[in-house]
């Protein structure tokens, strides 16, 4: 069911503010000199990281953490989702696939949340089908549950949320409010 623009409101407006602005901003910080120094032993590699952004919540996290990566790059994205404006994932869709070739090359995947698990290990074994080098996955929120994917983690990660729906800062509630500075949680 789609959602009026003033009911998105009304859903903000009674929603919980789990993380500021400042606090993302601090977050993405330690995340970005995490990367860097993760990224070091392949800067020298003859051709440049690939940082691969998972569209549509990733281009978010991926817009602000870019300008905090210190090393020659090159960007991209992927765009695979289960969500498709809803509050709850289905099947996975592949819209869009890397523009540039991955095989033998060194890739940092950008996503917003991980949560269950199941387009990050779908995009991960994508890659890794590919010929991708190395895979490296960072996210800006991990959701605190027991239903993750066996096997699924993530390298780098932002901040942890507890298992309520959330939005903000590139995560959506049913198409809305990706722009948000800060991360919200919907009201019990």
């Amino acid at each position: 069911m789609a959602v009026t623009p003033q009911q998105a409101q009304q859903v903000l407006d009674r929603a919980e503010l789990i993380y500021s602005a400042d606090q993302i901003s601090d977050a993405l910080d330690q995340l970005a000199a995490q990367i860097n120094h993760a990224v070091a032993p392949y800067v020298n590699d003859e051709q440049p990281v690939i940082v691969i952004s998972i569209m549509n919540g990733g281009l978010i996290l991926s817009g602000h953490l870019l300008t905090r990566l210190n090393f020659p790059l090159h960007v991209d994205f992927i765009h695979a989702t289960r969500y498709r404006n809803q509050t709850q994932g289905g099947e996975l869709e592949w819209k869009v696939e890397p523009h540039q070739s991955i095989r033998g090359r060194n890739l940092i995947v950008l996503d917003d949340i991980l949560d269950e698990g199941y387009t990050l290990e779908a995009i991960i074994r994508y890659c890794e089908q590919q010929g991708a080098k190395n895979v490296i996955t960072a996210v800006l929120v991990e959701k605190k549950h027991d239903r993750r994917t066996p096997g699924v983690h993530c390298d780098f990660i932002g901040l942890a949320v507890d298992d309520k729906y959330v939005f903000g800062f590139g995560m959506d509630y049913k198409g809305y409010h990706r722009n948000l500075d800060a991360i919200y949680a919907l009201a019990d």
